[in-house]
Parts: C-alpha cells; structure tokens; sequence
C-alpha cells in the first residue's frame, strides 16, 4: 500500500485538483449506476412476468412511488428515466476518460522534460560517471513504462471508487449478507498478495534486462563500422538472440503471472457467489427482490474488484521504472551546476590578460590524482598548446579550463577572478570547443552551424568555411549548405567532418578557441591551411590546443608539457626541442622517425 500512497503522492504534485474532480466524477458514475440497477427490479415487476414482492425490504418505497406513477406513463417512464441514466453516466464517463489521458500523458510529457531538464543541467562529473545508453534507456522505455502506471493507477482509483459505492449500496440491502460477502472478498485479495510481490520482481528484471538490451544495442551501432570489418556479425547476432530470447520469456512469464491471478480470482469468485446465494436463501430467507438485486449487484461488484487486482499487479510492474527514474532526477538535481537555470541575459566573458592555474589537483572518483601541483599562465590572444604521452592529463587539464569539472585542490582564475558558478555560463558563452571526434547532427550543413548562430548570414558561413579550407568541398556538394551530411556527418570524410565543425566553432566569434587533437584527420596541405588560419587568428582570441601531431603547434606562443598529470617542460617549440633527452624532444623524435 505504501507504494501506491507514493505514486498517488507524484501524481498530485502534476494533476493537483485535476485529480479530485476526476475522482469526484467517478463517483457520480458510480451513484448513477446505482441508481441504474435499483430501477431493475420495479421494472421487471411492473412488466408482470415475474412477481417480485419487495414488502420489507429497502426498496419497498420505491415499489409504492412507482406504484402511484399513472399507468399512461407506468413501464415507458421508468424505461426512458432508465435509458436517461444510462445516458448521463456515460457521458459522465467519456469526460473522465478524457481528463484521465490529459493527466497521463501529461504527467508523461512533464516527467520527460523534468528529466531532460535535469540532465542538461547535471554537471560533467555526472556524465562521466553514467553511462549514455543508461540515460537514454530512461528518457525513452522508462519513463514511458512509467506513464503506462499512471493509467493503471487512474484506472484503479475509478475501480476502487465504483466498488466502494456499490458496497454501500449493498449495504443498505442487506447488511448480514454485504458482509459475508466482503470477508470472502478480503481473504481472497490476501490470497493473491503474493502475486504482487512477483508482479514487482518481473517490473525490477524488465527494468535491468531493458537497459542492458538498449545498452548493448547503442554500443553496436555506434560502432558497427568495427563489427563489420572485423566480421563480428555471428557473435554480435548471438548476443542479440540471447537478450531477446531473456525478453521474451520476461513478457511470457508476467502474462502467465496475471492470467494466473486472474483464473483463481474468477474461480473463487464462481465459487463464492454460489456460496453466497445458497446461503442468502437457506440462512437469511432472502427475499427474491432483494436477492435479485444483491445478485445484480455483485455481478457488477466482481468484475471492478478484478480489475483492481490487475492494476495493482500492473502498478508493480511499473513501479521499479518509476521510482529509477525519480532516483535518477534526485542525482541530477544533486549534481547540478547552477542554482538558477534561466542565464539569457548573460554576456560572454572577455579574457583581457591571461587564464591561470594556481596549485591544482583533480582526481576522478577517489582515485589517485589525475592533476598534480599544476600551476600554469595562459596569455591572452596566443596560442598555449598542451602535448604528452596518452594519459598525461591533457584532456582532463582542458576540462577544468572549461569549467567542466572542478579542482580538488587550488583553483581557476581569469584575469584575476576565480572561476566559480557565479560566472561560469559567461565563460562557456565565450568559448567554442572543438573535439577530436566531430559532433554533427544528421542535417544540412546549414542547420549544423546555425546551431551555434541561430541568425548567422549566409555570407558569415561563407566566411567561416573558407577559414577552415571546408569551403572547396561545400561548394561541390550536390546542393551546398543545404547537403544533408548523414548520421554523425557519415556522408563526409574524417578531415571534412573535422573541418566543418572548425568552421562551426569559427562562426561563433569566441574569444577562447579550445582545439582537441582538431587536425588529427587533415592531411598534410589541409593542416597547413589551418596551421595559417591559426596564425591569423593569433592577437584576435586566445587559443589553446592540444595536439599529438607536433607540427601543428610550430607557432604556438607557448608549449605545455605534461607527464603523469604534472608539468615537466614549458616553453617554446624551438626551446623545448632543443632540450636534448626531454620528453617533448623524445616525441618529436618519435613523430619524425615515424614520418615518411
């Protein structure tokens, strides 16, 4: 019970009074059926094909006012009173189902966007720590699994309300007999407890075999390039078969799980109605109106106590989902940048003078430092290049420039001002970063830079493609800016894709460029397009770039050279490769050796 009570609790955070007035709709349903089924047994007598004396019994006065209607109106009156009830509750009935789907689907849509919204604004710490397939298993099956618990849920309050009503009406019938027939009822939902727990346990199973199925299936695609040229499809295909065939009995084993409930349920219930009227009649001396009734009554009672059972077992199913994708909302807010997301009207920061490190130590999850003792200048409007071994702590530097992640230990300052959340949106507005693997949606070419300038001129793309040498190839696409690149930009090379993305970064006008291995797909005549396009930018923003390829960074202001997450050389290029049995004369000696 606890469970619904909490789910109850979410869905009146969304719905509010919605909810009530729905609630308070149903039992007016449930009322007018009622009232429905007491009119039954004056109109079989009025017909009369059966004699039915209802002397002594609750529904005597209705048998005397029905008796006092004029025999012009008689049986058609109460006919057409009967069809106008029917009418009324059902109409009644259609605006429920109506409001019902707007609380559904719009505690689904609200959910989804308070995910989303949390996520965006979750910090990187969180991202590293989840994995992507894991996020968009939430965004997607769990929060639409959730939604199908709301409707059990709704479905369960109309249940609970239109068998509450029909008890009390039963009552008023006949007390002794409501009353047996209720103890029957309660031993057999104590019975069928235990398929709720199983209910639960198979929700919590589809929840972890769903996230381990989209989990895998993003892997593959993401990298079905290797799959294929590896030839691993027999051993991918057999994966795929085993997860599906898990999927399969999980569905397979819920529906014998509720069709068993069920069968025992309506079995009990043939055998307890029968129970009930051999005894109505052998014990109380049921009267045939007031059997009648009762009988009718409890036809319409057990089908509705069924169907809270079915969504009861449904809500379990769901609740596992429902309570991971609450759980997941609880870390976002918890790893949340900002305190007030709403940052419209925030400029982009300047750096007038220089970026500082000062005594830096970062390390991931407890682990050993990633970041030691760094301390470090980077002079506005130059070119500050970071090298060094794999693992050497060069991306994890670039991240605590961006404000990605946080220093354990000492700090970031800018002109001066250390870098905090107060100000950390007007940093990220003033930098464009761009990744060793190109990001592109699967869009025009167009659409992928206005991402960045929703207004940007035509001309001003121009402008920024002809800076990255990614004019040349856009001009003999089929239909230019308006060539649609495919999934990740898969119509495009390597060295197109990085080029247009340098464009992209370009047309922002930042003042901090922030290079990620952004030359490693070039060839040679296209590196040194860039290699020139930096050097023109150089005075006009500052530059920072990490590169493996040394010869890109020929004419960088500044060499940063990073080992085991400390700094063990800086200074020129020239400087440092005359530095003879040095790591950065170590890699540059490697890279010549390796040149052809």
């Amino acid at each position: 019970m606890k469970d619904i009570i909490y789910f109850l609790k979410q869905i009146h955070e969304y719905a509010g009074k919605r909810l009530y007035i729905n609630m308070f709709a149903m039992m007016l349903i449930g009322l007018l059926d009622g009232v429905g089924i007491l009119l039954l047994i004056p109109m079989i007598a009025m017909t009369g094909i059966v004699d039915m004396d209802a002397t002594g019994t609750p529904v005597a006065g209705l048998f005397g006012f029905l008796q006092e209607i004029p025999n012009v109106i008689g049986l058609e009156g109460v006919l057409v009173t009967f069809v106008l009830i029917v009418i009324l509750q059902n109409i009644v009935n259609k605006q429920i189902t109506v409001r019902n789907s707007k609380i559904q689907h719009g505690f689904f849509r609200n959910m989804r966007v308070e995910t989303y919204n949390l996520l965006l604004h979750a910090n990187w710490k969180f991202f590293i720590k989840n994995r992507k397939s894991d996020l968009i298993n939430f965004l997607t099956a769990e929060i639409a699994r959730s939604s199908a618990g709301t409707h059990s849920f709704l479905q369960f309050l109309a249940s609970l309300i239109f068998t509450f009503i029909q008890i009390v009406l039963a009552f008023w019938l006949s007390p002794s007999i409501t009353s047996f027939v209720l103890i029957c009822g309660l031993f057999l939902l104590f019975f069928n407890r235990k398929f709720l727990k199983r209910s639960i346990e198979l929700g919590s199973r589809n929840f972890s075999l769903g996230r381990e199925f989209l989990g895998g299936i993003t892997d593959q695609i993401n990298g079905i390039k290797d799959i294929k040229s590896n030839a691993l499809e027999a051993s991918r295909m057999e994966w795929f078969n085993q997860v599906t065939k898990r999927m399969e009995t999980e569905h397979i084993e819920y529906t014998v799980l509720k069709t068993t409930s069920q069968l025992y349920y309506k079995i009990a219930s043939a055998v307890l109605i029968a129970g009930f009227i051999y005894i109505a009649v052998q014990l109380f001396n049921a009267q045939a109106a007031q059997l009648m009734l009762i009988i009718v009554i409890f036809s319409r009672l057990w089908p509705r106590v069924a169907g809270i059972q079915g969504s009861l077992e449904q809500i379990a199913t769901t609740l596992p989902s429902f309570k991971a994708v609450k759980a997941l909302q609880n870390d976002c807010r918890s790893a949340r940048e900002f305190e007030d997301f709403n940052q419209g009207n925030i400029t982009p920061m300047e750096v007038h003078k220089r970026i500082e490190c000062q005594e830096i130590f970062f390390c991931y999850n407890d682990s050993s430092y990633a970041l030691k003792n760094i301390n470090l200048s980077i002079p506005a409007n130059k070119m500050t290049a970071f090298v060094g071994r794999s693992g050497a702590g060069k991306s994890t530097l670039i991240d605590l420039l961006m404000g990605l992640n946080q220093p354990e230990k000492g700090q970031v300052l800018i002109d001066g001002i250390p870098l905090t959340n107060e100000n950390l949106i007007s940093l990220r507005r003033a930098i464009s970063y761009v990744p060793q693997d190109p990001f592109l949606f699967n869009s025009s070419i167009r659409e992928n830079l206005e991402l960045v300038v929703p207004d940007a001129s035509e001309a001003a793309m121009w402008e920024a493609l002809e800076f990255s040498s990614a004019a040349e190839f856009v001009r003999k696409l089929p239909e230019g800016l308006d060539s649609v690149i495919g999934d990740r930009g898969i119509k495009l090379s390597g060295g197109e894709r990085q080029r247009l993305v340098l464009a992209r970064a370009i047309l922002r006008r930042p003042s901090i460029l922030v290079l990620d291995e952004a030359t490693s797909a070039l060839d040679t005549e296209n590196e040194a397009k860039i290699q020139k396009a930096l050097e023109r930018l150089k005075g006009k923003m500052t530059i920072i770039v990490i590169a493996h390829r040394l010869s890109t960074i020929r004419n960088a202001d500044q060499v940063v050279v990073l080992n085991d997450g400390e700094i063990i050389q800086r200074g020129g290029f020239k400087q440092l490769a005359e530095e003879k049995k040095s790591t950065f004369s170590h890699l540059l000696q490697n890279q010549l050796e390796a040149t052809p």
